[in-house]
């Protein structure tokens, strides 16, 4: 049966910096990140969202997440078969009708927020990291990766933030810390955490 490694952390944490340093020494592993299974805004809130009024979706709250999906799909990698992983835009806050076929390998990485939230797809997880990192430095690449990537402006970012993001991380993500069996400081620039967790990879992958 394949091995699912969940990473997990606040927003800007440096989650994906995890999964790029796990890339440059182990090239053999199904990368799933949990924002492709959102919702679409207008799925919570029976109306179409933009940038002007994205703060009323709360992409922070455990609800937010096609957990039935992500439990089925995670199920279906475990046991070797291919799925139709979605596609988000971000943009327009909308899941797209176009989907990838994802095959799976021995080895799996499930990224995102809310990975440990749901405790059905927790049971799923066989090695669950949590990425600890200062507010202050979550909230700069949050907002470099929001204005360059997304469109947003510094005013809507600061205002979900504080309104969403920030009550967000204490009440739904932080307290998944508890179930993380490694806890990594500072994210991708701890370099012995990466270390221990690339070699435990390896384990997998020559068993």
């Amino acid at each position: 049966m394949n091995k699912i490694i969940g990473i997990t952390g606040g927003s800007g944490s440096g989650k994906t910096t995890i999964v790029r340093k796990i890339a440059e020494v182990v090239s053999d592993f199904t990368f799933i990140p949990q924002d492709n299974y959102y919702k679409s805004a207008k799925d919570l809130l029976g109306e179409e969202v933009d940038n002007q009024n994205i703060t009323k979706f709360n992409f922070d709250h455990p609800d937010a997440f096609d957990n039935q999906l992500i439990i089925e799909h995670l199920k279906k990698l475990r046991n070797n078969e291919v799925i139709e992983m979605p596609q988000y835009d971000f943009v327009h806050h909308r899941r797209l009708e176009t989907t990838i076929s994802v095959k799976p390998t021995k080895l799996i990485i499930f990224e995102g927020i809310l990975v440990l939230s749901n405790k059905a797809v927790r049971n799923l997880i066989d090695l669950k990291i949590f990425v600890d990192t200062p507010d202050d430095i979550r909230f700069i690449r949050r907002l470099r990766r929001d204005i360059e990537e997304r469109g947003r402006t510094v005013e809507s970012v600061i205002q979900q933030y504080l309104s969403t993001v920030r009550p967000g991380y204490y009440e739904f993500i932080e307290p998944t810390k508890r179930y993380a069996d490694i806890i990594i400081p500072e994210g991708g620039f701890n370099a012995q955490a990466i270390n221990v967790l690339v070699a435990f990879i390896n384990n997998i992958l020559h068993s």
